[in-house]
């Protein structure tokens, strides 16, 4: 029986027995059907044109095209998983999206609600189960990003299990993307203080001074105001990761450079710049001098200058407000690479 109106990517997704995701990568030619999709269309004849590419030797993803399928698709659909019983799985909609993040506790910081709809944004239309997880985290292009998309999936899947909206959790039936631990760059004394006598403009010494001597993370560093600075410890109390209230040290140099330079006591922070505005300047000074500079590399070189003047990781840990060891003998490996190479060089001349 031919169809007489055009279906929706979900509905011709269950008729098939596939996800919606695959069912879109064949309409942007992304993918090529299976010969055993081919013949299950055409044993369907889900559309009127279906026969005439038949007889033309037509691509399957001619026929989705020809469809003409709309955007919207239901919530939930039918996925058959073996010829005696079947499941139902949701579809992750906007509706669907919205309704997860409006549930988020009091006190989620703007950063982490930002990055929950980052990553679920993408993975719209996409099926709440471990075939359309795989699909979906298969199709990604961001290596160790993959991780962060499949951390959200989890958090939210665990979300729909306790309010009852899903029976078993899909997740737990999908493996973790594999993160390839790399030794991520600090600086040099030599390459900061090179990067600093660069810096001609005042305030952007002083940020970035200020960034390598305490370990402050850019968030922290762009909500510093004048009344958080204590100039008889040399210390700044900031609201750190987690909405946990901390304090920062930095060094008398440092100090000069704020009680120098910071010309705006009432203004939303000392810098009068943005979150923003802050990282399109680091990222200048890294083009123009082929240095690493971003507010992660400074955190790394802060743990990594103390590690190598004998400092022991749990101080390292408090004073830039880490939860864990293991965070700062992650930020750390550079360190314990170069001393370790530095064995072996002396090994190799004797």
């Amino acid at each position: 029986m031919l169809a007489t109106e055009p279906i929706s990517k979900a509905e011709l997704a269950r008729q098939l027995g596939v996800s919606r995701t695959y069912i879109t990568l064949l309409v942007q030619q992304k993918r090529q059907p299976s010969q055993q999709l081919v013949d299950k269309m055409r044993q369907l004849k889900l559309t009127e044109e279906f026969d005439l590419l038949c007889a033309s030797g037509g691509k399957a993803y001619k026929i989705l095209s020809l469809a003409r399928l709309p955007i919207q698709a239901p919530h939930t659909h039918v996925v058959v998983t073996n010829h005696e019983s079947c499941t139902v799985s949701p579809i992750l909609t906007p509706e669907l999206i919205n309704l997860f993040l409006g549930s988020r506790r009091q006190g989620l910081s703007k950063l982490t609600r930002g990055f929950y709809y980052s990553c679920l944004s993408k993975a719209i239309g996409m099926e709440l189960s471990a075939q359309g997880f795989n699909e979906f985290l298969t199709g990604l292009e961001c290596e160790n990003g993959k991780h962060s998309y499949f951390r959200t999936l989890r958090v939210v899947c665990n979300w729909m299990v306790r309010n009852g909206m899903m029976k078993e959790n899909p997740i737990m039936n999908v493996d973790a993307p594999k993160v390839h631990r790399r030794i991520l760059p600090s600086l040099s004394n030599i390459e900061l203080n090179n990067l600093l006598s660069q810096a001609t403009n005042p305030t952007h010494k002083a940020i970035i001074s200020l960034l390598a001597d305490s370990g402050m993370r850019l968030s922290e560093v762009t909500n510093v105001k004048y009344i958080d600075i204590d100039w008889t410890t040399n210390t700044i109390s900031i609201w750190g990761k987690g909405s946990k209230q901390r304090k920062a040290p930095f060094t008398e140099s440092t100090g000069r450079l704020l009680r120098e330079y910071v010309q705006y006591p009432n203004s939303k922070n000392i810098w009068n710049m943005t979150r923003r505005g802050i990282q399109s300047m680091l990222k200048d000074y890294h083009e123009k001098l082929n240095l690493p500079c971003n507010a992660h590399t400074f955190r790394r070189t802060f743990a990594s200058n103390l590690h190598r003047k004998g400092v022991d990781v749990e101080h390292i840990m408090r004073l830039g407000g880490w939860e864990t060891l293991g965070m700062v003998v992650r930020y750390t490996r550079s360190v314990k690479f170069e001393d370790s190479l530095k064995v072996y060089e002396r090994a190799m001349k004797e």
